[in-house]
């Protein structure tokens, strides 16, 4: 079955693989990694369902960047230099960093595997390509009801706003398709636009949709660069090393941390007075939200700092009335705001969202060093990944 290309801009990607790539620019430029895909669902695809995602991969090589593409980055992303849209210019996708099988019981495994700041952008296009390709195969796109999501989505974004809640979309990786992510921004940008409401509509992770609609592009890092620099540094000193590291390389710009990657506590007992005041604020990705905001306002005191001049971002798998409880708990005592992703962009009648991860697993430093395990914690047991008796050992050194 050929089915028509998913990804055709360059920039229909979230913003933290653009930072994170310059950041590997900058840091580890000859770096190499593998990733792999995560189903936590363990979800059977139909029989020749990983023919139909290579095609996908292969399309891939045609897409480049554009001039409009360029010219909107520079504009809003003014910490990235202007030689790295350059480097941009000339990347391509290379299909064959992607390595694609499928079992009998239709169980997917893809491993991607080569140079860091390269194979990074594969992320996304292959998670939206999985999500959209599974929607279509089981025929939920046949029955998806435009008039309906639509009207949900307004009803969501007027609760949104109106609860005053600071708000971005971070639903690309594991949207119901391009079209559907599409037309929830436009309504929820227009809902927005159509009065005066105490909330905020911050934007979306997404930069082609964000450069389309005229909206903000969202995003700092990701959990894969705490991950590497574990094997750098440790997992002690490896959330301070990159905290100083990414300031240095955007100049204190770009300053929202995700924290999680090795749990909390690791994190809090080696988090400086400098970084802390450095950094606009922590994003909160897993736990219980209640619990993390006493242990981030606790910290920021010790430190002889404000928690109500510091942001909190939470991201962990929300819904509207999460985020609402959320803020309620949180009465301005730090600037909290949200991320949603699936809810937002896959919440549709008549069909099940993926859930489903690409994973940094194994690095090395060159192409000329021993490869290590890449794993994640976490705060909670499901987001748990890599080598299990590499985790099982972390978690006997963090206790």
């Amino acid at each position: 079955m050929i089915m028509r290309q998913i990804i055709t801009h360059f920039t229909d990607n979230d913003l933290y693989t653009f930072s994170c790539q310059y950041y590997i620019m900058q840091q580890y430029p000859r770096a190499e990694v593998e990733y792999t895909f995560f189903d936590r669902n363990l979800t059977c695809y139909p029989k020749g369902f990983g023919e139909i995602l290579q095609e996908q991969i292969n399309y891939m090589a045609n897409v480049t960047i554009t001039d409009q593409e360029v010219e909107f980055m520079t504009e809003q992303l003014v910490w990235l230099p202007l030689w790295y849209f350059s480097f941009l210019r000339g990347y391509r996708f290379n299909p064959k960093e992607v390595n694609i099988s499928q079992d009998e019981e239709g169980h997917l495994s893809i491993l991607i595997r080569g140079k860091w700041f390269s194979t990074i952008m594969w992320e996304m296009p292959i998670l939206s390509c999985i999500s959209e390709l599974i929607h279509t195969l089981n025929g939920d796109a046949d029955r998806y009801d435009l008039e309906v999501e639509h009207a949900k989505a307004v009803a969501k974004a007027e609760k949104i706003f109106n609860a005053g809640l600071v708000f971005g979309d971070m639903g690309t990786r594991r949207r119901f398709s391009y079209d559907h992510q599409k037309m929830v921004l436009k309504a929820m940008k227009h809902t927005y636009e159509s009065k005066q409401w105490p909330g905020i509509f911050t934007g979306t992770s997404n930069v082609w949709l964000a450069m389309e609609l005229g909206l903000k592009p969202l995003g700092t890092l990701s959990h894969q660069i705490i991950s590497f620099e574990e094997n750098v540094s440790g997992v002690f000193e490896c959330n301070y090393n990159v905290m100083k590291k990414f300031s240095d390389v955007y100049d204190g710009n770009n300053g929202t941390y995700l924290y999680d990657c090795f749990g909390d506590d690791v994190f809090f007992k080696n988090l400086s007075k400098r970084m802390a005041m450095m950094y606009t604020g922590l994003r909160v990705d897993s736990g219980i939200e209640e619990e993390q905001i006493e242990k981030i306002i606790e910290k920021y005191k010790q430190l002889g700092i404000d928690p109500a001049t510091k942001q909190v971002v939470f991201s962990n798998g929300l819904n509207v009335d999460r985020c609402i409880a959320i803020h309620e708990y949180c009465h301005g005592r730090v600037k909290d705001s949200y991320g949603v992703g699936t809810y937002l962009t896959c919440d549709v009648d008549n069909s099940k969202p993926s859930n489903i991860v690409v994973k940094l697993t194994k690095c090395r430093i060159t192409e000329i060093r021993e490869w290590h395990d890449c794993i994640k914690l976490s705060c909670d047991k499901g987001k748990t990944l890599g080598n299990k008796e590499k985790c099982a050992y972390i978690l006997s050194q963090i206790g």
